[in-house]
């Protein structure tokens, strides 16, 4: 069963992302900031990061380019969600390493076809 490791400030966001991973057949945990993704990700490395870029104290930018930066994080997949629309927010996701950049408010089938891609299923 594959790990996803939700990442988000936001209750109702990680809520939801959890039902419908949950839904998937998939394995998750949850992090509500940055410091924590990162210390869950050196306990139990998840298969599939879904990381909101705009939370405080360390952004998803920054989580990615530590996780990337990593030689034992660096093959873990991260998604970055976010409400941020511009083209230049996804090339700095690109640029810290993301994998995916997935836009709020996303549709749950679009949700699936991204975890799915980046799981390999």
């Amino acid at each position: 069963m594959s790990r996803v490791l939700v990442v988000d400030d936001h209750p109702m966001t990680l809520e939801l992302l959890s039902a419908r991973l949950e839904a998937m057949g998939l394995e998750v945990d949850l992090a509500t900031t940055g410091k924590a993704a990162l210390q869950r990700v050196a306990v139990n490395q998840p298969d599939l990061i879904l990381l909101d870029v705009m939370m405080p104290e360390m952004d998803g930018f920054e989580v990615t380019r530590r996780l990337k930066s990593d030689p034992a994080t660096a093959g873990v997949k991260v998604v970055l969600l976010t409400a941020l629309g511009s083209s230049e927010d996804e090339i700095a996701g690109r640029s810290a390493g993301a994998d995916g950049y997935l836009r709020k408010p996303f549709q749950k089938q679009e949700l699936r076809e991204l975890v799915e891609r980046m799981l390999d299923h």
